[in-house]
């Protein structure tokens, strides 16, 4: 049973998809399993997702410290993007679901990239949920990257210092053309957001659920989604405190 329309919902919602190895820990499983069954979960908020209207999903799949992790684990996760490349993308566009890939595509293998770009390309024309796959990507990453275009303008002559402003370094940013995250969800209980879109959410909305990634499904989702919906933005401003009724 489809679950109630809700309002007042995020635009993009960004998630740092934690806990995938300590679920496989406590069912005395290999770490993989855990990145397997998280595979399951991403499924299950893309369909959300569909079904609310939200129109930007980024999920942070391998962060640019991720290298630094047993050569078995990355080498495995390596695998499981390949295959989730190949599996995935033919369900992504039956569901009319674009397919954006964010971050340093460089150090990642040939076929990998092939991969990665042949599944945007098959999804490039729709529209209907944008999901953005953080990929060997870091928020300083981001940032430097971006000064580091700005800085090659400057030496070609095409841009002064004193026309460098907050949209322009933004124009240079991985996520340029989307907005920004409304809601930021990392599960497993951490209340970090480990080098993730550090220019992106200074208004973000978060939510830590204790859910580990595995186990965060539809219903975990659209729960969120609810009491995001409760929340007053303000970004950085105030509404004025209500007046006292007057008596006639």
């Amino acid at each position: 049973m489809a679950e109630p329309q809700l309002t007042n919902l995020p635009r993009h919602v960004a998630i740092i998809m934690d806990g995938n190895n300590r679920w496989a820990q406590q069912r005395h499983l290999p770490g993989l399993a855990g990145h397997k069954a998280g595979v399951e979960s991403v499924r299950a908020v893309i369909e959300v997702a569909l079904r609310q209207g939200i129109e930007y999903l980024t999920l942070f799949a391998f962060s640019s410290e991720n290298w630094s992790r047993p050569q078995d684990e990355v080498s495995g996760l390596m695998e499981l993007f390949k295959w989730a490349l190949k599996r995935e993308a033919k369900r992504l566009h039956k569901y009319q679901v674009r397919l954006k890939i964010v971050g340093d595509r460089s150090a990642f293998s040939a076929d990998l990239q092939e991969l990665m770009a042949k599944a945007e390309a098959q999804t490039a024309q729709h529209r209907k949920l944008t999901l953005i796959i953080a990929a060997n990507y870091g928020g300083r990453w981001d940032l430097l990257q971006a000064t580091q275009k700005l800085c090659q303008l400057s030496q070609q002559g095409q841009l002064e210092p004193e026309q460098l402003s907050e949209a322009t370094l933004a124009k240079h940013l991985a996520l340029a053309e989307f907005p920004d995250p409304d809601l930021c969800i990392r599960t497993s209980g951490e209340q970090r957001i480990s080098n993730f879109l550090l220019w992106q959410m200074a208004y973000t909305e978060f939510v830590f659920p204790e859910l580990h990634w595995p186990d965060f499904r539809q219903q975990a989702f659209y729960d969120t989604l609810h009491a995001f919906g409760q929340r007053e933005r303000r970004f950085g401003g105030r509404q004025p405190a209500a007046q006292p009724i007057q008596p006639e």
